[in-house]
């Protein structure tokens, strides 16, 4: 992992401190995940909510973080 690679990791796990972030080389499937600590309600996951987040680069899985966040925020109000 770089050192600009792991500031954003840093940055992440701040603004977004549900979640566990990986990384993978496993052939076929995306190399950043975000995987969230906490189980989904029924109703998150109707509104589009995923337990995990899988994205070919960490500035895609930030914009799906992001998404992720307007949906679960939708949901409060």
């Amino acid at each position: 992992m770089t050192d600009d690679e792991q500031r954003l990791i840093d940055l992440l796990i701040s603004t977004h401190p549900g979640w566990r972030y990986e990384h993978h080389t496993l052939p076929g499937l995306p190399p950043w995940w975000a995987v969230r600590y906490e189980p989904l309600r029924p109703d998150q996951r109707k509104a589009g909510a995923r337990d995990a987040l899988g994205r070919t680069t960490l500035h895609r899985l930030t914009q799906a973080l992001a998404r992720h966040d307007q949906i679960l925020h939708i949901l409060r109000y």
